[in-house]
């Protein structure tokens, strides 16, 4: 909601959600005009431009499959689907109807990965060779009560917020993921997903990358990648709520250091993407690039349970 108040190109005009009592009082606090007794009456209205997919991970592909049966404009929130074959059958959809379909992946708009991806392209720490990304938080309370449900959850943190470190690595790197290799445990807590893992990834620029993610932890966020000749390091580089400290260190020495902000993420991606779907802009995130973040999830999970490293098709 902080991103649509903030956003200069995006309005929320209506929703719909599973609880119509929430719903309405979501509309009410926020002043939205609609509120939608079904997702096929939000997606037929002739009020709504696009529809931004939130629901869980499990309705993902219907609600996109029904937001483009009616010509809608379509932003997902990630993960995607379950696996890659749903979202190939989204983008079959979208590409029918002929419209945008992108990923909601605000973190692309975060000035903190727009800066290391900055310095690397300049050159300030030569090839990178190493890069690593950590997303760490404690689920106890939280309120998506069904991130643990494997009915509507895609997985546990691998899916949730792995899909965020994989893709800031991919971002700020400017690469593809070519193979998996993963270590992860469950706990009581999570049942039949994962509470803990820790994904190696070989990247095809020839750098390789870990991502390490629990839901038992205080909250942390970091992104490091390792050159040739310097490192750059950001604590937080994941978090909204405060600003963060983006540094080049070359040996023992600081080169630069740099104090960034993230907040206006989600207004930045929300206008990103109304931009794009109206032909000023390019998005940042589209579908079709979130395809591979799904493969190479799919691939994370056969490797966890199979116990081998896999490659990305």
């Amino acid at each position: 909601m902080k991103g649509f108040a903030e956003a200069d190109q995006s309005q929320l005009v209506g929703l719909w959600r599973r609880d119509a009592a929430r719903a309405r009082a979501n509309a009410d606090e926020h002043s939205i005009p609609f509120v939608f007794d079904t997702p096929e009456a939000l997606c037929a209205s002739s009020e709504i431009d696009a529809v931004f997919v939130v629901s869980p991970d499990a309705l993902h592909l219907p609600h996109v499959l029904l937001a483009a049966k009616h010509g809608k404009a379509i932003l997902c929130e990630k993960p995607l689907a379950l696996n890659a074959t749903e979202v190939e059958t989204m983008l079959a959809a979208a590409k029918s109807a002929q419209v945008r379909f992108g990923v909601a992946q605000n973190m692309r708009y975060n000035q903190s990965l727009t800066l290391i991806l900055k310095w690397i392209v300049e050159g300030h720490i030569g090839r990178p060779a190493l890069a690593h990304s950590q997303f760490s938080y404690s689920a106890e309370g939280s309120p998506r009560t069904w991130i643990y449900d494997p009915a509507l959850a895609c997985g546990g943190p691998i899916g949730d917020v792995g899909i965020h470190c994989l893709d800031a690595l991919r971002f700020v790197l400017g690469t593809d993921v070519t193979s998996v290799s993963t270590l992860a445990h469950g706990d009581t807590g999570s049942g039949q997903v994962e509470s803990h893992a820790v994904l190696a990834l070989d990247l095809a620029s020839g750098a390789m990358g870990t991502v390490t993610v629990t839901t038992r932890s205080e909250y942390r966020t970091v992104v490091e990648v390792t050159g040739e000749t310097g490192v750059i390091f950001c604590e937080n580089a994941l978090t909204v709520d405060h600003p963060v400290d983006v540094t080049l260190r070359r040996g023992p020495d600081v080169i630069a250091s740099q104090r960034v902000s993230n907040a206006d993420a989600y207004s930045r991606m929300l206008d990103g993407f109304s931009w794009w779907v109206e032909g000023l802009a390019e998005y940042r995130a589209p579908a079709e690039d979130g395809l591979h973040n799904q493969r190479v999830l799919d691939a994370a999970y056969r490797s966890w349970r199979e116990g081998t490293r896999q490659l990305i098709a």
